[in-house]
């Protein structure tokens, strides 16, 4: 396990965020959060992949009036997902006007650079402020590149020319971002907020400037942090951008919750942020979220396509399970799967897997060897195959992550801090 920066810890509804607590997942809906059935709908999902914490836009009467029944529908759905709200520009006036809304949601979410202007901007964050206190929800403060401060940004600028070495533009944008949280953070525990209540963020769009933030906001303070690439992208662009920004901060032990903010592609499936953000800290080593597969990439000697379909196969029948595997098997998320696709690497890389698979290349006897933690347990042949390995793996399931499993026994269970359903 990587060491961690030591921050202050939150607690999120029934998530603990910070200290020791393992590193968050969280996600963010698209819905017009005034069409009731359709939030609960992609919360529910979001929160089935993996999400622990879900943030829901709120900007208008509409969206606010709804917060509270949408909270009441998950709880009946038995999904107990924090919910996070997210204000822009009115969020004083929504939470004075609608305060079961403020009550139902599980933090704030507030943007420095869009609370107001000049002496509003005083008045209206102390009021969202004062909101969080009084029911008792945390705050993240999130400052983003693309609507700092623009007060703060000119003061900051006007004393770098004075400087005799001036920074260059882009190091005095990135000061304005971490001292517009940190002031910020510091006019909240002012007004009676207290810093185990605060989660900080300071999101760009790209990756050296990301690390570079975080590495200086790290170093000059406690506060649990947030990260997260802000409109990284679509499709591979966004998956490589925010993989490359996050890994690097996590291997330092920097970021107590993430997300990964991909743009879907039209008619795509929201969750996959979810599963990209999970995937960055399985493969780090740093949680496990659902059994991986290992699967070779094919080659002159793959022509088939079948050891494809099953890799895939198995991944999307492993992830399905999750939900209620997690519940009935402890320690299952770490659980190994191999589906090798010719006899180069095959038997070996089977055998190092708990559960293995080694299909035949082109021109290769066409069985199949199955390796059960390292021993060969039977081959595999005929029209039946997926169905048959899929059913090993399952069995292997039961029988070592079951009560009474060797597996189980030896894996302390994963705090899983949101409720299947």
């Amino acid at each position: 396990m990587l060491a961690r920066r030591q921050s202050l810890q939150v607690r999120i509804g029934n998530v603990l965020v910070g200290g020791d607590a393992p590193v968050v997942v969280q996600s963010m809906t698209n819905t017009d959060t005034a069409d009731i059935p359709a939030t609960v709908a992609q919360i529910a999902e979001l929160a089935r992949a993996g999400s622990e914490i879900v943030r829901i836009t709120v900007n208008s009467a509409e969206a606010a009036a709804a917060v509270s029944e949408i909270r009441k529908q998950l709880d009946d759905l038995g999904c107990f997902v924090p919910l996070v709200g997210d204000f822009h520009f009115n969020g004083h006036r929504l939470l004075k006007d609608y305060p079961d809304c403020a009550a139902a949601l599980a933090k704030f979410r507030i943007n420095p650079g869009n609370v107001g202007r000049g002496s509003k901007k005083d008045e209206q964050f102390a009021f969202m402020i004062q909101t969080a206190i009084e029911y008792d929800k945390p705050v993240r403060i999130g400052v983003n590149w693309g609507s700092l401060d623009q007060a703060l940004a000119s003061r900051l600028m006007d004393e770098n020319a004075k400087r005799a070495q001036p920074l260059t533009p882009d190091a005095v944008m990135r000061e304005a971002l971490i001292v517009s949280a940190l002031e910020s953070a510091d006019k909240a525990v002012e007004l009676g907020l207290a810093p185990e209540k605060i989660i900080l963020s300071c999101k760009v769009s790209h990756v050296q400037d990301l690390i570079a933030v975080y590495r200086d906001l790290a170093g000059r303070c406690q506060y649990a942090l947030h990260l997260g690439l802000t409109e990284a992208g679509m499709g591979s662009k966004g998956i490589v951008a925010s993989t490359a920004a996050l890994s690097v901060l996590l291997q330092e032990g920097i970021g107590d919750t993430i997300r990964v903010s991909l743009t879907p592609e039209p008619g795509g499936d929201r969750t996959r942020e979810v599963i990209v953000a999970q995937e960055i800290l399985q493969t780090m080593g740093i949680r496990s979220f659902t059994p991986l597969v290992t699967a070779c990439p094919g080659c002159g000697r793959t022509t088939s396509t079948f050891f494809q379909e099953l890799a895939d196969r198995i991944q999307t029948y492993l992830r399905e399970q999750m939900p209620v595997w997690r519940l009935q098997y402890p320690g299952v998320a770490d659980l190994n799967v191999a589906v090798m696709g010719c006899v180069v690497n095959g038997p070996g890389e089977s055998r190092l897997a708990d559960i293995g698979i080694s299909l035949p290349g082109t021109g290769e006897v066409p069985v199949c060897p199955v390796y059960v933690n390292g021993e060969k347990t039977v081959t595999l042949k005929g029209d039946n195959i997926a169905e048959e390995f899929q059913a090993i793996v399952a069995d292997y399931v039961t029988q070592h992550y079951g009560p009474g499993g060797v597996k189980r026994q030896n894996n302390t269970p994963k705090v899983i801090p949101v409720k299947a359903i």
